[in-house]
Formats: structure tokens, C-alpha cells, sequence
């Protein structure tokens, strides 16, 4: 009876004393955490190593796949999905690296500069799979991998939108990491040089003309400087100021390049440019029509400055519109057409009238020194 209940007691002792081994271990989740604990310090410490030496952290398949896409991670990390090599010719993606530099560096050099985000670029040359992975076909991409779940339809950074300017991007990131990074351009001297070339050149006429200042006082100059200014802002250059749109978006599956936006809500440099010389061209015709109907110069080049004014504001106002059509869709611009169509008509009508009564006239101004509306003399 003793020997049975003392062997008893033994086998009941034998999976107390296991559970408290457990116990003093940790058990098996305490164990997995540690693990976790320790790949996660692994991760950090590669990529705080890495972002010492650059920036920007280049990246291909296996460290994209071990550092951002592989749990555990309690980072966030912006990647730049691009097309650097030359024989890819992808001029944005250059101009969109460049800025994507400077925010990286402002973060790097910044006093709160932590662990909490990276900054990591993919080249397609580099990481085609991971091209493949995402269902990616176009670059320059930027998207946030958060550090806890998966990408959202608002961490695809919109591009062709906000552009690529470094500000622009920063605001972007405090949006969806709530880091705020002020942007630190490197010191650009271009602008400074340009003014004192400018100033220089100034203070070169006035020293050499000071005694004839006359040239200050043409309204034909302060006009065209008037007109070219008001050219520049109406096509949209003080938004590609703001936003840094790209110059041109060239598709790489076909390799057809787009220099007007699609959207009513962006533009492409290019597209800046062409309605510059859409509008200039409208302006010249106007101004043509308006030298037709003023000036005292003699019928036939009068008629051929109205017809020349004509057809500049024609042709470039139908490209002109044409432009906005593919980027306005509801816009009921038969309405547009047709109130200019009867704009033109009504010029061509007045210009024709003009022309048929100084043909009547024939110079043969009455002598009677009156300034009123004369009509042609007869014959006494």
C-alpha cells in the first residue's frame, strides 16, 4: 500500500514539475515573442545601418521581400519604384528621384530623425519581380508600406496630381505616417546670378543712356513685358512652380509619350508650354485685327492684316479648344464654336464695310475742315 502510493505520488509530481519548467521558460508564445522580438531588432538595425550610409535604401527582391514585406515590422517604409537605367529613358523618373533625395535627406540630417520610417527605392532593372508581385507597369510609383497591416488605396502616392516636388511629398508623408519632415533644399545660386546678371545689365543702360531715359517711357515695351508676363501665369506656370509636375508622361508598354494631362485636375509641363503658344498665337491675331481697324495704312494691307488676324485667332483658338476638350468632357463647347464662328464673322462683315467705304471715298475728303463722319463728295 505505501510502495503504491508513493509510486503515485511520484507520477502525479511529474507533470507539476514539467508545468513549472514551462512556466519558468516562458511557454511556447513567450519563446515565439522573443523570436519575433529578435528579428524585428535584426531588421531595424540592418536598415538603420544602411540608411547611415545612404538615404535612400536600394533595394531588390529579397531584401524588398525581408524588410517590407515580411512581418514582424514597426516601421513604415516609403518606396520608390523607378526606371533609372538609360536605356529605360525615363526622364521623370530621374527629375522625380532627385526631389525623392532631397526628402530623404532632410529626414536623414533632421534632429528627429528615428526608426519609425525608411525611405527605399526599387528599380525595375533591379527588382522586376517585385514589379510583378505588386501588378506594377508604370514608374516612377511612391507607396507607403505601413508598419502594421497592408497598404490602402491612400497610401499610393498620386503622381500625376500632387506631382513629385519634395514638398509635395513631405505632405504627403506626414499624412500617412504623422512624421513631419521639413524639406532642406540644397543652396541653388542659379537665382541669385540671374538677378545680378539682371541688375547689372540695368545699371548698364542707365550709365550708358543716362542722358536719354526716353526708353523707360515707351508703352509699346512695358506692354509686351505686361503681355509676356500674363502669357506665362494664364498657361500655368506658377502651378508647375507649386506642384513640380513632370514634363511629359511616356507610357512603358507602348512608348508613346503624352505631353497634355488627361485629367482637369493636373498638367504636364509641356502642356504649359503648348497653351503659351496657343494663347500668343490668339493674342497676335487680335492684335493684328486690331492694327487692321486703326491703323492709316492703305485698304489692301489693311484687308490682308484682317484676314492674317483672322485666321491666327481661328487656327489657334480651334487648338486651343481642343486641348480643353480632351481634359473638360462636359463642357458644351458646340456653343463655344458657334459663338465663335460669329465672332469671326461679324470681324470679316465690319473689316469688308470699312474697306468698301474708303474704296468709295477714294480720298476725296471734302475740304471743308470738319472732323465729323464725311461722306464722299460729288461733283459740283
Amino acid at each position: 500500500m505505501g510502495t503504491r502510493w508513493g509510486s503515485g505520488t511520484a507520477m502525479a509530481a511529474v507533470p507539476v514539475l514539467a508545468l513549472l519548467l514551462l512556466l519558468a521558460w516562458g511557454g511556447p508564445g513567450a519563446a515565439g515573442q522573443k523570436r519575433k522580438e529578435m528579428v524585428l531588432s535584426e531588421k531595424v538595425n540592418q536598415l538603420m545601418e544602411w540608411a547611415s550610409k545612404r538615404s535612400v535604401i536600394r533595394m531588390n527582391g529579397d531584401k524588398f521581400r525581408r524588410l517590407v514585406k515580411a512581418p514582424p515590422r514597426n516601421y513604415s517604409v516609403i518606396v520608390m519604384f523607378t526606371a533609372l537605367q538609360p536605356h529605360r529613358q525615363c526622364v521623370v523618373c530621374k527629375q522625380a528621384d532627385e526631389e525623392y533625395q532631397i526628402l530623404a535627406n532632410s529626414w536623414r540630417y533632421s534632429s528627429a530623425f528615428t526608426n519609425k520610417i525608411f525611405f527605399a527605392m526599387v528599380d525595375f532593372d533591379e527588382g522586376s519581380d517585385v514589379f510583378q508581385m505588386l501588378n506594377m507597369n508604370s514608374a516612377p510609383t511612391f507607396i507607403n508600406f505601413p508598419a502594421k497591416g497592408k497598404p490602402k488605396r491612400g497610401d499610393t502616392y498620386e503622381l500625376q496630381v500632387r506631382g513629385f516636388a519634395a514638398e509635395q511629398l513631405a505632405r504627403w508623408v506626414a499624412d500617412r505616417t504623422d512624421v513631419n519632415i521639413r524639406v532642406i533644399r540644397p543652396p541653388n545660386y542659379a537665382g541669385p546670378l540671374m538677378l545680378g546678371l539682371l541688375l547689372a545689365v540695368i545699371g548698364g543702360l542707365v550709365y550708358l543712356r543716362g542722358s536719354n531715359l526716353d526708353f523707360l517711357y515707351k508703352k509699346t515695351g512695358w506692354a509686351f513685358a505686361a503681355l509676356c508676363f500674363v502669357l506665362a501665369m494664364t498657361s500655368g506656370q506658377m502651378w508647375n512652380h507649386i506642384r513640380g509636375p513632370p514634363y511629359a508622361h511616356k507610357n512603358p508598354h507602348t512608348g508613346q509619350v503624352n505631353y497634355i494631362h488627361g485629367s482637369s485636375q493636373a498638367q504636364f509641363v509641356a502642356e504649359t508650354h503648348i497653351v503659351l503658344l496657343f494663347n500668343g498665337g490668339v493674342t497676335l491675331g487680335m492684335v493684328l485685327l486690331h492694327e487692321a481697324a486703326t491703323s492709316d495704312m492703305d485698304v489692301g494691307k489693311r484687308k490682308i492684316m484682317c484676314i492674317a488676324g483672322i485666321g491666327l485667332v481661328v487656327l489657334f483658338f480651334s487648338w486651343l479648344l481642343s486641348v480643353f476638350r480632351s481634359k473638360y468632357h462636359g463642357y458644351p463647347y458646340r456653343y463655344v464654336s458657334a459663338a465663335a464662328s460669329a465672332v469671326a464673322f461679324l470681324c470679316i462683315s465690319i473689316h469688308t464695310t470699312e474697306a468698301e467705304t474708303e474704296v468709295l471715298g477714294g480720298g476725296n475728303k471734302c475740304d471743308s475742315g470738319a472732323e465729323e463722319d464725311w461722306l464722299p463728295c460729288k461733283d459740283l
